[in-house]
């Protein structure tokens, strides 16, 4: 990296994290290209607009095209330092997918030069930085590679990932810590140094063995924890009981803090990471494994009380709201609320609307279903069955009397007083049944 001015840098991969990553560190000064498979995404950029939904990333993309320190283009060229930010998905078996990493890898080991810093920030399995290593060193022999030279190293190799929450991804992306993992410590030493350009939060240098770990305990953890929640809700309803005021109660408890349950676990992290881990242990994670059945199973049993619920009411009509993985984003990966609406669309056809204020339309697999999207307030006047799969701000507000006569299956908690006006019984009307 060059001393005596703010490096160059090049990140490949515009998605949900590479573009806030490349307009933050074009705020901080650096000229930065990004790179993209899709011609789409690279002309959007370079108009100053943006192909995600995030707060404020529009204005700030919008600022720094306009200042000449973002491009996007389809192809790498030179830099001073490469941040890989590009999907890692898992195949039909769960096992880790790596192959855009070793793409993005591939492209930017034709233009690497001495002193130049190479950064993975895909979540990846264990061992996923070594072997970018190990490509950088067969594809360029006349390099120096850190951890397979006893010389000084003419590049740097390492691993940070992102520890996001979206919505507010560019505040969290400047303020949370970052854990930096390198080859050696000499290439973490390189990547902290720019990191630190335009990280308020500390940055920890560590082993990117380490670094890799890191993030996939940080998803599993919380996998785990949201699966006791969504175990509890399962027990709560085969008992009878609330389990909104289970946890209430149980959440007094100086030591316990059990989460909310839900419909399932979505999004590319938490549905997604611990899977790597059991890929490189199975024999020694039969809790996580098991945690991602019991919240992969959590879908299913909402499918099936949703669609006991209408095959009880022949001629109701039906609204699903909400569609994301989590309240408040347009962001529809790994989503369980996607999952089931879909599965009750393919069964129950155009008595399925869908209300999702952050969609303009149906994802595909609703194609020829006959449902169709409309907005909350055709919901609440011509649909029966109201089935709350995301706690997006915008159903939270709705009061009692506009729910007043309507049948609601509350998979999020979000409404407790349609519980307390349905309690006197069981199968009145205003019913909320707690999944």
């Amino acid at each position: 990296m060059k001393s005596d001015k703010k490096p160059d840098v090049c990140v490949v991969g515009l998605g949900y994290i590479g573009l806030p990553t490349a307009a933050i560190v074009a705020r901080s000064g650096c000229r930065v290209q990004g790179v993209d498979v899709t011609q789409g995404v690279v002309d959007t950029i370079n108009r100053g607009e943006i192909h995600i939904e995030e707060v404020d990333l529009d204005g700030l993309v919008h600022a720094v095209v306009k200042r000449g320190l973002l491009s996007a283009s389809l192809t790498v060229a030179a830099a001073d330092v490469f941040v890989i930010a590009v999907p890692t998905p898992f195949g039909p078996n769960h096992e880790p997918d790596i192959s855009y990493v070793l793409s993005a890898a591939r492209s930017v080991a034709p233009v690497l030069k001495p002193g130049d810093v190479v950064i993975l920030e895909s979540t990846s399995p264990v061992g996923t930085t070594e072997q970018i290593r190990d490509l950088i060193a067969e594809a360029r022999p006349d390099l120096r590679v850190p951890g397979l030279t006893r010389e000084t190293p003419d590049v740097s190799i390492a691993y940070c990932p992102e520890r996001v929450l979206p919505g507010r991804i560019l505040h969290e992306l400047t303020e949370n810590d970052r854990s930096i993992g390198g080859i050696t410590p000499r290439c973490a030493r390189k990547a902290l140094a720019f990191y630190k350009l335009f990280v308020r939060g500390t940055c920890v240098a560590t082993d990117a063995r380490s670094a890799e770990m890191t993030k996939l305990v940080e998803n599993a953890y919380r996998d785990v924890n949201i699966a006791f929640a969504n175990e509890l809700s399962i027990i709560s309803d085969k008992m009878g009981l609330d389990v909104w005021e289970v946890i209430r109660l149980a959440n007094r408890h100086p030591r316990v803090n059990i989460l909310s349950p839900g419909p399932g676990v979505g999004g590319h992290c938490i549905a997604v990471d611990p899977w790597f881990i059991v890929a490189s242990a199975p024999q020694e994670s039969p809790l996580i494994r098991t945690a991602r059945g019991v919240n992969d199973g959590k879908i299913h049993h909402v499918i099936a009380k949703a669609d006991a619920l209408i095959t009880a009411h022949p001629d109701a009509r039906v609204a699903c709201l909400g569609l994301a993985f989590k309240a408040n984003i347009d962001d529809f990966r790994e989503s369980p609320a996607r999952l089931v609406a879909a599965t009750l669309a393919r069964k129950y056809g155009s008595r399925i609307s869908i209300v999702e204020p952050f969609a303009a339309e149906l994802p595909r697999e609703f194609s020829g279903t006959g449902a169709i999207p409309i907005d909350l307030d055709e919901a609440l006047e011509d649909c029966d069955i109201l089935v709350v799969l995301v706690d997006h701000d915008i159903f939270k507000v709705v009061p009692l009397a506009e729910r007043a006569g309507k049948i609601v299956y509350d998979t999020r908690g979000i409404w407790p007083d349609q519980h307390k006006a349905g309690a006197a019984d069981s199968a009145a009307e205003g019913l909320r049944l707690v999944g």
